[in-house]
């Protein structure tokens, strides 16, 4: 099998429903101002906790930074209007960032996802001063040679936030980052003689790794790549063309008319885990960060990702977008762009309305909603809406900076 059915629930085949779509985000962005405190944020929930640790997060992953986030891009976009401005805390959440990172032993001030750029950039969009535009600089110039080499706290997290910046502004600064971090990550290539394509290793958590995963490993990478090919020298793409492709097609696995990728160049020895189908690490991943691959030479793979994404059904570990049914659905909302073929919008919609049900089971099982941008109920709003209006725009991986309604 491609994947672990027990980490997977029987699609309930309720009829799409936009009232109650909409419905879902407007319950989630009232509940979630309602219970915002200015000097906790937003309660941990306790699927995101460490032990019995409940102090507040606040990376633009799973915590105040990310739901501030959302809430700012769901009112920008007319999904929903939001009832404060939350601008007066986020400066706050630079040194409570900082704090955080140096209690759990990181070091990577600059990472785009758990770190201060993304904190920046979002006071940026509210205060586009020269001051911060310095600092985030200084930011992503210091994250070039950064070892992880992957989107989460390496050099490819910020690329994309000097793609998402250089789109913002058209200022040249930017366009130079995204090339001096390119360049970077093309000479630290490395080719597999065992598996006949290339890859990056990663540095993360002391230990050496070959992701090839969306998060943290080379086809997350490889999409702010894609997408800001337009900003490379002439000549620089057709490489990297050639070499996407050939690594994809030689980790992919493949089962009649379906496809997965495992989640490591080289499994780890003696690895006894499940075979993962959600954004983070398989086949959801790989299609939504290939959406914008140009040419069809890969469709056939793409296609047959989004076969096995459909056949494995909801994810059980809830509605949201790293590891659950909504991060799964935004591979069909993607297919469903790139191939006009509208089985796929219905096939998003259908885990929309599933994980809004789960969204509601969860939050009676816990008493709470799940506060958090990429691990909870403001990202999987997000993608309710891009459900409603038939478009895909993955949170802060092909948005950051929002045009308003």
């Amino acid at each position: 099998m491609l994947y672990e059915a027990a980490r997977h629930e029987t699609l309930n085949p309720l009829p799409w429903d936009e009232e109650r779509a909409r419905a879902a985000i407007d319950w989630i962005v009232r509940d979630t101002e309602r219970v915002f405190s200015p000097e906790r944020y937003w309660p941990m929930h306790p699927r995101d906790r460490d032990g019995e640790d409940r102090s507040p997060a606040y990376p633009l992953y799973h915590g105040a930074v990310g739901v501030i986030w959302a809430l700012h891009y769901l009112d920008a976009v007319g999904a929903a209007r939001i009832e404060g401005s939350y601008r007066e805390v986020v400066p706050g959440l630079i040194p409570k960032t900082g704090s955080w990172l140096e209690a759990n032993g990181l070091t990577e001030r600059a990472s785009y996802l758990m770190g201060e750029t993304s904190i920046r950039m979002l006071s940026y969009a509210q205060d586009p001063s020269e001051e911060t535009a310095t600092i985030l600089e200084e930011l992503i110039r210091s994250n070039i040679a950064n070892p992880a080499r992957e989107v989460m706290w390496g050099a490819p997290g910020t690329l994309m936030a000097a793609l998402f910046l250089h789109e913002h502004t058209g200022e040249s600064r930017w366009k130079d980052l995204f090339q001096e971090t390119e360049a970077r990550l093309w000479s630290e290539l490395l080719w597999s003689s065992e598996h006949a394509c290339h890859y990056w290793t990663q540095d993360l958590y002391g230990q050496t790794s070959t992701y090839i995963d969306a998060v943290h490993g080379f086809v997350g990478t490889a999409q702010p790549i894609i997408r800001g090919r337009h900003l490379l020298d002439e000549g620089r793409w057709g490489p990297w063309h050639e070499r996407i492709a050939q690594t994809i097609r030689q980790t992919v696995t493949q089962e009649g008319n379906q496809a997965n990728w495992r989640a490591w160049l080289s499994i780890p020895e003696n690895f006894q885990g499940p075979r993962l189908m959600q954004y983070c690490h398989g086949a959801p991943g790989f299609v939504v960060c290939l959406a914008d691959y140009p040419g069809a030479d890969l469709d056939d793979l793409l296609l047959a990702g989004g076969e096995a994404i459909w056949a494995a059904g909801p994810l059980a570990k809830g509605s949201n977008l790293c590891h659950g049914t909504g991060g799964n659905g935004y591979a069909f909302l993607k297919l469903s762009e790139r191939t006009g073929d509208s089985k796929w919008l219905d096939r998003a919609r259908a885990f929309a309305m599933h994980g809004i049900m789960q969204t509601e089971q969860d939050a009676l099982a816990h008493r709470q909603l799940r506060y958090s941008l990429w691990t909870g109920d403001p990202g999987f709003a997000i993608y309710l809406w891009d459900c409603i209006r038939g478009q895909s725009a993955f949170p802060t991986v092909d948005v950051f900076f929002p045009k308003k309604a």
